[in-house]
Formats: structure tokens, C-alpha cells, sequence
């Protein structure tokens, strides 16, 4: 009967279905940005949601995939940003770019870009994902601009959006750290466009 009644709790959790998923995410936010990709235990977020350790691979796979939704495509989902950004005038791309992530990393707080520096200092593997997404993200981008040398594109491009999150959510250098985000679009995109379609030699 023990047996039975575990097994109905643990089915109960299920037909949360979103709520579960959203209080992962949460949790793994939370326990990630506290202890890193290493630190952070499938238990431990389990515990912190309040829901049985299994439905971390019921919703996500692994600690691995769980990273990847809670820290690397949250707050934005990659697809719908890049068709989010690549609307608009080509020599507008950076603002965009710069605006939109600075948007999507304040709203989402700060807790979420320390998480994602902390896992990706500590973790090859986290490292790795960033890497991708990245690469990924930007040759979609510089890639239906037509430019040439699309991975040394990505790659300064990258720095600069990693960088920028750095000094404003981790180190918070002021005046960078509490500053509005139109005057920190109008000073960094435009390198960003450079970096997208001017000269880099």
C-alpha cells in the first residue's frame, strides 16, 4: 500500500504539467546562480521546486538540458529572436542586438547572467552550450547579412554581449550597472555593428 500511495504522489505531480516545468526552471535559476554548474544537484533543485528529483528528466532530460532552458535560452527563446531581430533595417542591427538583450537580461534579473558566468567558469560542458548557442545564434544572423568571415564575426560579437552582461550583472561597474538602456545602446552598438557588417581588418 506505501508503495502505491508514493507512486500516486509522484503521478499527482504530473498533471502540473506547466507549473512543474516553470518551478524547475525557477529553482534551477536559483540553485545554479548559489552554486555554479558543478555545485548545483538535481536534488537540490527538485527540493528547492518542491517536486520528486525524476521530474527534472521527465521535463528536461538532464541537469545538462535543464541548464540549457533555465540559463541559456531563458530569459529569450533563440529561434524567435533571431526573427525578432533580423525585422527591421540591416544598419539598425545593432541596436537591436544590443537592446533586445539588455531588455531580455534586465527583465529576467541579474541572478540569471551571474548563474550563467559562474557554470560556464566552472563547467566545460556549460561552456560548451554557451559556445553553441552563440555560434548558432550569429551565423543565423551575420549570415543572412551577407558579410564574410562569419566566425571571427561571432566570436567579437559574442565578447561584446558576454562583456557587456559581465560589467553590468556580475562586477555592476557603475554608472554601466544601474544605467538605462537606451544611452548603453547608443554607446555599444555601435561597435556591434561593425562587428556585424563594417571592417574588422
Amino acid at each position: 500500500m506505501a508503495g502505491e500511495d508514493t507512486t500516486a504522489r509522484r503521478r499527482g505531480r504530473r498533471p502540473g504539467g506547466q507549473d512543474t516545468r516553470t518551478a524547475l526552471l525557477e529553482a534551477a535559476r536559483a540553485v545554479f546562480g548559489e552554486s555554479g554548474f558543478d555545485g548545483a544537484t538535481v536534488r537540490a533543485i527538485a527540493t528547492r521546486a518542491g517536486v520528486d528529483a525524476a521530474m527534472v528528466n521527465h521535463w528536461f532530460g538532464s541537469k545538462e538540458g535543464l541548464f540549457g532552458q533555465a540559463i541559456l535560452k531563458l530569459p529569450f527563446d533563440p529561434r524567435e529572436l533571431v526573427a525578432e531581430l533580423t525585422d527591421g533595417p540591416d544598419d539598425e542591427f545593432g541596436q537591436r542586438i544590443v537592446r533586445t538583450f539588455l531588455t531580455r537580461w534586465d527583465g529576467a534579473g541579474g541572478d540569471v547572467f551571474q548563474a550563467l558566468v559562474r557554470s560556464v567558469a566552472g563547467h566545460e560542458q556549460a561552456a560548451a552550450v554557451l559556445r553553441g548557442f552563440f555560434q548558432n545564434f550569429f551565423t543565423k544572423v551575420i549570415g543572412g547579412l551577407g558579410s564574410d568571415r562569419v566566425e571571427l564575426r561571432t566570436t567579437l560579437c559574442a565578447s561584446q554581449l558576454v562583456g557587456m552582461g559581465l560589467v553590468r550583472y556580475v562586477a555592476k561597474f557603475e554608472p554601466m550597472a544601474s544605467s538605462e538602456i537606451e544611452p548603453l545602446v547608443t554607446a555599444i552598438a555601435p561597435t556591434v555593428q561593425r562587428y556585424l557588417t563594417g571592417d574588422i581588418d
